[in-house]
């Protein structure tokens, strides 16, 4: 091989095709082309070149260049030309037209009309026929960078897209190892670290087809990264070594960690596997490492919000009932899926002189304020009911309350007090769904019971009444249980009513049958509480 094969200009042994059907010029354009270190590949006609580049194609092995003599005995050089790009897959292709006769500007203009990148007069000196084979090839590296360019910028926006959508750290974690995996065409895996025990992992999906890693990998893995993390926020890359890296995320090999922190302390790291034609990490991965810990820093403080906000229900709703002589009570509470926020959902049942005094509301909004709202209503209602327990002035109370010290909060309630002793309930209701009635014989019924919001300042209407026999129950809820968008409400309400009517008597298991029915991946909270009348102990007139 000549000195002029080894300069990296000279296209690094491309592969160029000769079209001519003149066996003395494919012999010349071949040595000529041969000493420069390019591979060439002689065919004689353009029927010959078009099946020579359909078997290169389906091998995935292309030629870089192309030469095509104008005067071909089968299909013009132009024509052939033409066929060529109009071939999405074979357009790439950069074509020198060349010609043993004499060129004037029409041929020329031909040529390029047809897409050639370029026209010779043969014979021409060698240096020419290197010259023109080296700009062409030049040319289509350049379009072909250009190309992959847009093509990875156009896969980074899409990925930062996806990364900022993600609801949760789980899903920020997943759509940036699928989004790395793209950009770099390898199997990734990133790791979201938001705390000393606090690790979220998102496998690619070439990756999460093989065997998942166990709690061990994990934690090994996660220990790596913390190892080598910024000392400050920025993105910066580290390599480790095959030894170190376990094997089940990204397949065996050194890995890259491209790892990006905030001044928080949280850490997003995207991690591929080292190989030889990867070369050092690019801008895009980088950029998406730096954009996926932007998006991960307020799903972090969401969640840790929303952290406290269920804390902060789950202590201050009951984890039991007291007994109550004549009724037999049960309640549920379900917080919303991780991915949707916190609500004000409570409920209550207090044992009052009168009765007992069951409850349930929910907080409008969903936030940490609205469950410190619902925290303020409970409280009060268990001290106002200690005074009076009847459920209008009640209702009036809690309104004021809310106005005075929270006027731009609203909430719905749904007060029933029941005196198990006569049967005899009285219902007042401030916009929330009605008590679901489910008589031991008959058809189940909503109570006849409405009034505006809480913290509107409206008059409420005084409670409706209805009576409660042995075995009869009734099943407060909140709209989380049976609200489903898309669906009106007055629908829902009578699903809810024929389920509920189709139930066991029994409170708990009527509970456990409707979150069973209706309580799955829904995205807002539910409680739900239910009376029933023991039964065989007839109230009194």
């Amino acid at each position: 091989m000549s000195a002029a094969a080894l300069d990296p200009r000279e296209g690094e042994r491309s592969t160029v095709l000769v079209v001519d059907d003149t066996a003395a010029n494919r012999f010349a354009l071949s040595a000529v082309l041969s000493r420069a270190g390019h591979v060439v590949v002689p065919v004689a006609s353009a029927g010959e070149a078009l099946l020579e580049l359909d078997t290169r194609l389906r091998a995935g092995r292309l030629p870089d260049v192309a030469l095509v003599d104008v005067g071909l005995p089968d299909l013009s050089g132009f024509e052939l030309c033409r066929r060529v790009k109009a071939l999405p897959s074979l357009a790439g292709i950069p074509v020198v037209h060349f010609s043993a006769r004499p060129s004037d500007s029409i041929d020329r203009c031909q040529g390029l009309d047809a897409g050639g990148e370029a026209y010779l007069t043969v014979p021409a000196e060698p240096e020419e026929i290197r010259a023109v084979v080296r700009a062409a090839l030049r040319g289509a590296r350049e379009l072909t960078d250009a190309q992959n360019q847009f093509t990875r910028l156009t896969l980074l926006s899409e990925a930062v897209v996806e990364v900022q959508g993600a609801r949760c750290l789980a899903e920020l974690a997943a759509a940036a190892a699928d989004a790395t995996a793209r950009l770099t065409g390898h199997p990734a895996a990133v790791f979201v670290l938001g705390g000393d025990s606090d690790v979220h992992v998102g496998l690619s999906r070439w990756a999460a087809r093989h065997e998942l890693p166990g709690a061990h990998d994990e934690e090994r893995a996660a220990a790596l990264v913390r190892r080598v993390l910024c000392a400050r926020g920025g993105v910066r890359s580290s390599v480790l070594p095959a030894a170190l890296w376990p094997e089940a995320y990204v397949g065996p090999g050194d890995v890259r960690l491209v790892l990006a922190r905030s001044r928080d302390g949280l850490t997003v790291c995207l991690v591929t596997p080292v190989h030889p034609d990867t070369g050092r990490v690019g801008p895009p991965v980088t950029q998406l490492a730096r954009a996926a810990v932007l998006a991960a820093e307020p799903l972090l403080r969401y969640e840790q919000e929303r952290h406290v906000a269920l804390t902060l229900q789950r202590s201050f709703l009951p984890a039991q009932l007291p007994l109550m002589p004549g009724l037999q009570v049960a309640f549920r509470y379900e917080p919303a899926s991780q991915q949707a926020e916190i609500g004000g959902d409570f409920y209550a049942a207090l044992p009052t002189p009168a009765g007992v005094l069951a409850g349930i509301g929910d907080v409008v909004g969903h936030s940490l304020d609205a469950a410190t709202v619902m925290v303020e209503i409970r409280h009060a209602l268990r001290a106002y009911s200690i005074e009076d327990p009847h459920p209008g002035r009640l209702v009036d109370r809690i309104d004021r309350m809310l106005r005075h010290y929270h006027p731009d909060t609203t909430a719905t309630l749904c007060l029933t007090l029941v005196d198990p002793a006569t049967g005899h309930v009285q219902v007042a209701n401030a916009g929330h769904i009605p008590p679901l009635v489910l008589p031991e014989h008959g058809e189940p019924y909503y109570a006849r019971a409405a009034g505006p919001l809480l913290g509107l300042g409206l008059p409420h209407p005084g409670p409706a009444g209805l009576r409660l026999g042995p075995g009869d129950r009734l099943l407060l809820v909140t709209d989380g249980l049976i609200e489903t968008r898309g669906t009106d409400l007055a629908v829902s309400m009578e699903q809810l009513r024929t389920a509920a009517g189709a139930a066991p008597a029994d409170p708990d298991a009527l509970c456990d049958a409707l979150m069973a029915g209706f309580g799955r991946d829904r995205a807002d909270d539910i409680a739900l509480l239910a009376l029933r009348v023991t039964p065989g102990v007839s109230p009194t007139a």
